[in-house]
């Protein structure tokens, strides 16, 4: 059976943010290892309360870091059934492991299409290489 996604299994959004499958309807979010690297030393970010609900490509957090204040869009729509304290408490969590320790938010998936309408490894990695190129110009 092709197209569905296995437990585990992390995909991409285009606003960096990864996602990973914990079960048939919940994921886990977090930042990648390259947005973490363009904002440089993250200071304060706000996450979503728990039962909190937000929308694929909404505004779900704000974050505020060395190279800025950035608004960054929610990869999947879903419900926060669990947060990150210590992510925001201590941010540089984020910075020094931003694909564990650092996670932002558990969610419980409003559907599970939109997890697999987001990049796989090998389709952010070409996401990546095109946007590097853009910004050379």
């Amino acid at each position: 059976m092709s197209g569905v996604s296995a437990i585990g299994e992390m995909r991409f959004s285009q606003d960096h943010f990864w996602v990973r499958l914990d079960d048939e309807t919940q994921a886990t979010i977090g930042l990648t290892d390259y947005l973490q690297e363009k904002l440089g030393e993250i200071y304060s970010l706000r996450l979503p309360e728990e039962g909190e609900e937000f929308i694929k490509d909404e505004p779900f957090t704000m974050i505020e870091a060395k190279n800025g204040r950035r608004e960054l869009k929610a990869p999947i729509s879903g419900e926060v059934i669990e947060v990150n304290y210590e992510a925001a408490e201590v941010p540089e969590i984020i910075n020094e492991d931003p694909l564990t320790e650092g996670w932002l938010v558990k969610v419980e998936m409003a559907s599970g299409l939109e997890f697999d309408e987001l990049f796989t490894e090998e389709e952010y990695e070409d996401h990546l290489s095109e946007a590097e190129d853009l910004e050379e110009d």
